[in-house]
């Protein structure tokens, strides 16, 4: 049924007009369309049409109509009769005809449950000839936009936790120049002896995992090509040797077997001279430029290897500081590490939660943890300890949001958008803002934060604007912001069918009373939905008594049974 159907037309009484006005205005009618008057986007839009039938104004006859909502004077307005002159509408005599007039105020509460009233005078000319009995002419003020759940959806961030490394750790074996055996001082160096102590650690922790060992030979570029190819192969192998029996000794039987290494020759390491060449203190900088120009310029390998010699018989430094260092085989051990499990972090988010890094905080919280309050203690401690990353505020913010805390989420909302300006923190402080009534900077925010929840955030605004059909479009999913949309746009069945699958909350059990009422519903159906509303929530009771919504039928007996 179309809401315009309450639209009603008041008679003022002719019999005193006859009294009043000597017959200079007789059987005038207003229409008020709608009524009861409604309010949108927080104003309520007054639009009476003047009916003056035919001879119902005499044409020297001049009717001031004043109109008044409440306590609210709406305005004055002016019908003339066609000798009349000066502002208003001119009436002819014979035919009659209308007037519409239309004014637009702002909403008070006031105007909540009021009355929209006529008065005026009347004139013959300029002279005052009597007044308008004071008539009302219809009901106010209807404000079911203000039902709108104002509450905005918020967005959390994402952890950006990593619990798997992969890693590599090496060891370098020097060899003596022209040979391939493994001098026993190179296996106590530092560098084996910390990689041996890895792979130990491998077997009895189970957040290591050893996935694979190379050892890489060379040879340095002073010595003929192909010997230096053998000798760098010879390296390789000698290292596994070397390796596999200190895994017998350390009784690793898995890295006993030379299939457990991955070898591979390099020859000459022309690259790993430059390399330590670079990294050498006892030649000059002007010469290390040198060698590198006379060896880039030779292109034939042969000659290079002849200037390599002569470079090193010239320059004892070559000899002493640079070969030896490329001289060498490469344990390369490639392992993955694992950080802590889900057990893990949650007991450590009890017990030790300073241990935590922001990304084990965040990612325990929110994947971790289904209890708010739980949540909230945890993202507390990452914005205290994180204070600097927006992540920490902007989650333990829509968590308190959430919780309905909505006075320190605030706080952090401000905070994280403070520390970064992103659609996700200008939609959450956004949020705020709409909650605190400062819709206009909520809506600015807005604009700027086109993210996944911007429809239906933009919905509300759209609501509390009046813009129905705009905020319908924008609410695509069943909610109880998407019925209201649906209801303020006339469409109640389409409303009704909305509402179906949602939980009945009290504030839904009242829009659904709306609708029954908007749909021309029986008042014993209206009172039952209201009943089970006011069950939940008791405050509703009032409300109800005073809700144009139910104008038809507020002086129904069961209504009045109510609310009373």
């Amino acid at each position: 049924m179309n809401f315009n159907r309450f639209n009603r037309t008041f008679l003022i009484g002719t019999a005193a007009f006859f009294v009043a006005s000597c017959d200079l205005v007789k059987d005038i009618t207003y229409t008020v369309n709608p009524n009861p008057l409604q309010m949108h986007g927080d104003s309520v839009k007054v639009s009476i049409t003047v009916n003056v039938p035919e001879k119902g104004i005499q044409k020297k006859a001049k009717a001031e109509i004043t109109p008044k909502l409440g306590s609210t004077a709406v305005g004055t307005w002016y019908i003339n009769g066609s000798k009349v002159t000066g502002n208003g509408t001119t009436i002819d005599f014979k035919t009659g005809g209308t007037a519409t007039f239309e004014q637009t105020l702002a909403y008070d509460p006031s105007m909540e449950a009021a009355d929209l009233v006529i008065t005026g005078k009347l004139y013959k000319q300029t002279k005052e000839k009597g007044a308008l009995p004071e008539t009302k002419i219809a009901d106010a003020t209807i404000i079911t936009p203000y039902l709108v759940d104002k509450t905005f959806k918020v967005l959390t961030e994402q952890d950006a936790l990593v619990r798997q490394f992969d890693k590599t750790t090496t060891a370098t074996i020097n060899f003596e120049k022209g040979k391939s055996d493994v001098r026993a001082n190179e296996i106590k160096d530092a560098d084996v002896v910390a990689l041996m102590a890895l792979i130990q650690t491998a077997q009895t922790n189970p957040k290591i995992k050893i996935t694979g060992i190379e050892i890489n030979g060379y040879a340095s570029p002073d010595g003929e090509i192909a010997m230096n190819d053998n000798l760098s192969s010879d390296r390789t192998v000698a290292a596994r040797n070397a390796l596999t029996e200190f895994m017998k000794k350390a009784k690793l039987a898995a890295y006993t077997d030379t299939n457990a290494y991955a070898l591979a020759k390099f020859g000459e390491d022309f690259e790993g001279f430059k390399s330590q060449l670079a990294a050498t203190t006892t030649i000059p900088e002007a010469d290390k430029n040198l060698f590198i120009r006379i060896l880039e310029m030779t292109k034939d390998p042969e000659q290079r290897e002849k200037d390599m010699i002569n470079l090193g018989k010239v320059y004892t430094e070559l000899e002493r500081d640079v070969f030896p260092m490329i001289r060498r085989a490469v344990i390369v051990v490639k392992y993955t590490e694992y950080g802590l499990t889900d057990d893990e972090l949650r007991t450590a988010s009890v017990q030790n939660t300073n241990s935590l890094s922001v990304e084990e905080l965040l990612f325990t919280a929110g994947k971790l943890t289904t209890d708010a309050n739980e949540k909230a203690r945890i993202y507390g401690i990452a914005a205290a300890n994180y204070a600097n990353d927006h992540r920490t505020h902007t989650n333990l913010g829509a968590t308190l949001f959430e919780l309905g805390n909505t006075k320190a989420a605030a706080a952090s909302f401000k905070k994280a958008n403070e520390l970064k300006t992103i659609p996700v923190t200008n939609n959450n402080l956004a949020a705020s803002l709409i909650l605190e009534g400062n819709r206009a900077a909520a809506k600015k925010l807005l604009s700027s934060a086109k993210t996944s929840v911007y429809n239906y955030n933009q919905g509300i605004i759209d609501i509390m604007e009046g813009n129905y059909s705009a905020a319908e479009k924008n609410i695509t999913q069943d909610s109880y912001n998407k019925v209201l949309a649906l209801t303020l746009n006339n469409k109640v069945d389409a409303a009704k069918k909305a509402s179906a699958s949602l939980t009945e909350t009290a504030e839904l059990a009242y829009l659904k009373a709306i609708i029954e009422a908007r749909n021309g519903a029986s008042t014993d159906v209206v009172v039952a939905k209201l009943k089970t509303a006011i069950s939940k929530n008791p405050a509703l009771k009032e409300k109800a008594g005073k809700d144009r919504e139910f104008i038809k039928i507020m002086n129904e007996a069961t209504f009045i049974d109510l609310i009373k």
